[in-house]
């Protein structure tokens, strides 16, 4: 690809004695929706009041804690929203908004303004702080732009001291574009916010380190974490927080690495919606330390009722593949993978411990999907795959050689159509190859005698294409009394060498259905089913249906 030497490479940190990487997450991080805020504002239609007030709701229903509701001073619409939840008091007491604003007196006022009456509030005050944004935006030098965060912070604090109305404030300062700025001049500008804010382990702010453009690998993210975890002045009276964004793909990563360095919060969206290429996607994140054994501290049992809320409010669609909530991610095609699949929920559902089957780091049934749609069939799918549809849908027990030989039929049907095969279609595909085939023969008609202690007669009348005919025949039991018959009147070796039969149902009402496999003499072998309420008819139904197979010249392959 041409071009690529006009760009530069990221720079390692130098942090020879890192510790990140030895450690493990145990617990999960503070959770700060931005959905209202980051989310909304990278939309081509932004949110109307009521789906707003919809997406705050489900929030407070999860179990966000801190919610960034908007810009209060970016607009009207903005400042309206933020009155809106306070005047109707739809915030509940343990529930903090999280509102925006830029270093600049105006806004901070009008922000203050908003908030009035408020119970509880995060004031997140950020201003540019890379060497980019420094130079090329803002025309700034460190001293300038240092003045402009600690002018900002000494008019929160001064208005919120004489705030009256009784709100709790929490301080919150973003360095925007931390990973572009230098992390010693970093340190230095947050603590100097420090400074002014005067925070104590008992009334700590919180100082959030975005990735505002992603720029390098999650490793070098967590070296700056845990960087400026070592060097802040203010460490015991700060929470850290991050907000990481995805443009290289590794928010999550990234979001992950740097809990691990040191951080204790976390800002994000649902399924990672923002500008660009997105936000570090807290649905993954919550359940990536769900899959872990850890509490994630958010309700996401029922992940398709939050996708009809994310997906009616935003216009945005869940991708198929999202980690998690894609409505294909608990889906196999693979036929390795169904049986793998299907062996493993059988083990599951037999043995004591955690959570354990090949291809699914977790249970479906725990963020509210179902086991329907794990398998499904099509022209990639094997036996395993098919056996397991038409057990969970139909209570179907395909011995061996029956899901090899169908699975063959499966995949060529899927194959010649190039689509996916539905459950029924399956089942029905079943019945018309194997269960209770009627042509060119069908037995209307059977007596059984005793002949001694270890032999009975067979007698019975067969239709053969719409004509009568009388067998007759000995064995050492029913079935192989009735392949004599057929031997006699078809004058060909006739062998059975499957047999499996099991209820479909329960209760004395019940019907049974049996699978025959049979050998005509040569290495050829013919499947056939029956089924029936009587368990004797439905074998000899299984034989006729393998026999007229074998007449049809259809055979299956080979166990």
């Amino acid at each position: 690809m041409k071009n690529y030497q006009k760009y530069a490479s990221y720079q390692p940190v130098s942090l020879p004695d890192r510790q990140w990487p030895g450690r493990k997450l145990t617990r999960a991080p503070l959770w700060c929706s931005v959905d209202l805020r980051d989310g909304n504002q990278a939309l081509e239609v932004p949110m109307n009041l009521n789906q707003k007030l919809r997406f705050f709701r489900k929030l407070v229903e999860m179990g966000f804690k801190t919610i960034e509701i908007g810009f209060p001073a970016a607009s009207d619409t903005e400042f309206a929203f933020t009155r809106h939840l306070i005047e109707n008091d739809l915030i509940p007491d343990d529930v903090a908004i999280q509102v925006l604003t830029q270093s600049r007196p105006h806004i901070i006022e009008k922000t203050f303004a908003a908030l009035e009456g408020c119970k509880k509030a995060v004031v997140h005050l950020y201003n540019s702080t890379s060497v980019l944004q420094r130079e090329v935006v803002f025309s700034m030098d460190q001293e300038q732009c240092l003045e402009l965060a600690v002018s900002g912070a000494r008019l929160i604090r001064e208005i919120a001291g004489r705030e009256t109305s009784g709100t709790a404030f929490e301080f919150e300062y973003s360095p925007e574009s931390f990973t572009g700025t230098e992390l010693d001049f970093a340190v230095r500008i947050c603590d100097a916010v420090c400074d002014v804010w005067q925070p104590t382990p008992e009334n700590k702010v919180i100082i959030n380190l975005p990735a505002t453009v992603e720029m390098s690998t999650p490793n070098i993210y967590a070296d700056q974490i845990e960087y400026f975890c070592r060097s802040t002045r203010h460490r015991d009276a700060i929470i850290v927080s991050l907000h990481a964004h995805n443009d290289r793909g590794t928010a999550v990563a990234a979001t992950e690495l740097g809990l691990l360095a040191g951080a204790e919060r976390v800002e994000g969206t649902l399924f990672g919606n923002g500008e660009r290429t997105g936000n570090a996607d807290l649905v993954a994140l919550a359940l990536n330390l769900f899959s872990q054994g850890i509490d994630p501290g958010l309700d996401l049992s029922d992940i398709n009722g939050l996708i009809d809320i994310y997906e009616e409010t935003t216009h945005m669609a869940v991708p198929p593949r999202h980690p998690y909530a894609g409505k294909l991610v608990y889906t196999a095609f693979s036929g390795s993978h169904q049986d793998a699949i299907n062996k493993g929920l059988a083990a599951f559902r037999k043995r004591q411990g955690p959570w354990s089957v090949p291809y699914l780091p977790i249970d479906p049934i725990d963020v509210g999907r179902s086991y329907e749609p794990i398998i499904r069939i099509n022209s990639q799918s094997g036996k395993g795959g098919v056996a397991y549809i038409l057990e969970q849908f139909y209570g179907l027990l395909l011995p061996k050689p029956v899901q090899q030989a169908f699975s063959q039929i499966v995949t060529a049907v899927s194959d010649q159509q190039q689509r996916e095969l539905k459950p029924d279609e399956i089942h029905q595909l079943f019945q018309d190859t194997y269960v209770n085939l009627m042509k060119p023969l069908m037995l209307t008609g059977y007596k059984e005698e005793m002949v001694d202690d270890q032999h009975v007669a067979f007698s019975g009348t067969l239709q053969h294409d719409g004509r009568a005919v009388s067998v007759t025949g000995t064995g050492n039991g029913l079935l192989d009394a009735f392949c004599q018959a057929l031997r006699q009147y078809l004058g060909s070796p006739l062998e059975i060498t499957t047999y499996h039969e099991h209820a479909l149902e329960r209760g004395s009402t019940s019907k049974a259905i049996t699978y025959v496999q049979v050998q005509n003499g040569g290495n050829k072998l013919y499947i056939g089913a029956g089924v029936s309420s009587s368990i004797s008819k439905s074998s000899l139904r299984a034989v006729v249906s393998a026999v007229n197979q074998m007449m049809l010249a259809r055979p299956a392959n080979r166990s």
